[in-house]
């Protein structure tokens, strides 16, 4: 099927086609037989492999919870990681990779993608789980001449990610796939700015073998992992290692995380309903302790289990993948200073703009869109609304990471909103994105059975 991309392409949208030229590239040794060799087994199904690398710092390394000053850490609760999940259906092939930061800038995952030369770059789609407690992989300038990351550090990762995801290729299977979506229920997020305004959906896929062994089984909802935040002195992944270490104790195979629309502000529960701090604007004392990053992990590895649950297995799907770039203008002096001050030297015009690139993913009978930083709840569902799937999912902070994500009219409006405005690239964004979305949507075929 031809597709078509817009003026506001920095490239051309890509199928997931690959060359031949591309397969063989970097071909040689044993590790890329084993992966041709799983991949002719299989070549009219679906294929899966899964693999993960700790990328905790040794020794610790001070955590950032955004722009500012690093705090230091004494403690580690869990290991940091990056989790890469493989699929792979005829000449289609995708990565989709998560790890335990704050946010892994699109300059970052472009150094991940030159070192994996199996899968177009189009294709890798890479997000973080918006861990506030691991250290600053954006290197933010600190208004001294210096910054706050560790580069040695932040191409380690680099490393690392590109490691998992060679290694899922590797270790691709024959595969069946099982998707669901639902209500989470129970204590586990809310909206620290308005409580019930947030999406309780959670959407779960799942690559199993023929037989019904999990290969990797990935969670994605709307959270801020921030129980611990950057102010205990722990360094963590945070309530994402409890959802991983749930699921893979359960069922076997890998877990991951890959965030939604968890802008303004959707944040974990760990409010003690019994203390509030301000009863007449709702605001109450919180619990930072990893007791409670272990209570709402495991929740919400229990509510994505039991949303799987009577999940039919699709037992050949179809994969589709499609990536184009959209041009951004900032508008927002904080970001701009990073953009053009940060050491990871971001690409970026002389018209004040970033480009960043979304992907569309229909995966059998879903399909998700990814969000290039932390769009607010509302952008969110009217995206899903709009989507085709059986089951609508978003990965957010995916392929970028740069700010909140709103809308015209929410941009500025609420004293509540000053934060998350100061911290957007600027007021068009939200339209910017949501058109864009709603063009890749009614122009890419529709999932299995729709």
């Amino acid at each position: 099927m031809p597709l078509t991309h817009s003026d506001n392409d920095a490239a051309p949208a890509t199928d997931g086609s690959l060359s031949r030229r591309t397969l063989l590239h970097g071909a040689a040794g044993a590790a890329m037989a084993l992966g041709t060799a799983a991949e002719a087994a299989g070549a009219q199904g679906l294929l899966a492999g899964a693999a993960k690398r700790i990328i905790t710092p040794d020794p610790l390394l001070p955590v950032s919870g955004g722009m500012g000053p690093t705090n230091p850490v004494k403690e580690k609760r869990g290991d940091l990681t990056v989790r890469a999940l493989y699929l792979r259906k005829g000449a289609v092939g995708v990565a989709v990779v998560g790890l335990d930061l704050l946010g892994f800038p699109g300059v970052l995952g472009d150094r991940v993608r030159a070192r994996v030369p199996r899968l177009p770059a189009a294709n890798i789609l890479i997000g973080a789980t918006h861990a506030h407690s691991a250290p600053d992989c954006y290197a933010f300038p600190d208004l001294k001449g210096g910054h706050t990351g560790d580069l040695a550090y932040i191409d380690h990762v680099c490393t690392l990610a590109a490691e998992a995801i060679n290694e899922a290729i590797d270790r691709a299977q024959p595969a069946h796939l099982r998707t669901a979506s639902g209500e989470a229920r129970g204590k586990i997020a809310y909206n620290y700015y308005a409580p019930d305004l947030y999406d309780r959906g959670m959407g779960v896929l799942q690559a199993v073998t023929p037989g019904g062994k999990a290969i990797a089984t990935l969670v994605n909802y709307a959270i801020h992992p921030e129980v611990l935040g950057s102010e205990v002195g722990i360094l963590s992944p945070d309530l994402c290692g409890p959802l991983y270490d749930r699921i893979e104790e359960r069922i076997g195979g890998m877990a991951l995380f890959m965030n939604s629309a968890q802008g303004g502000m959707v944040t974990a529960d760990n409010r003690y309903l019994d203390r509030p701090s301000d009863p007449q604007r709702g605001y109450w004392e919180d619990a930072r302790t990893w007791e409670e990053c272990l209570r709402i992990g495991h929740t919400m590895a229990d509510e994505a289990l039991r949303i799987l649950g009577k999940a039919a297995t699709q037992e050949d799907p179809n994969l589709y993948c499609r990536g184009v770039m959209v041009t951004l203008p900032v508008q927002s002096p904080e970001l701009w200073m990073v953009v053009t001050r940060s050491p990871l030297h971001y690409p970026h015009g002389k018209d004040r703009t970033i480009k960043a690139r979304v992907n569309l993913l229909n995966i059998g009978d879903m399909q998700v869109v990814t969000v290039p930083g932390e769009a607010l709840p509302n952008i969110g569902l009217f995206t899903k609304r709009h989507m085709r799937g059986r089951h609508n999912l978003l990965f957010g902070l995916t392929n970028e990471a740069f700010g909140y994500i709103l809308s015209r009219v929410d941009y500025k409006s609420f004293d509540r909103y000053k934060y998350v405005s100061a911290v957007s690239l600027g007021e068009m964004t939200g339209e910017i994105l949501m058109d864009r979305w709603l063009q890749l949507i009614r122009t890419s075929p529709a999932p299995d059975g729709r």
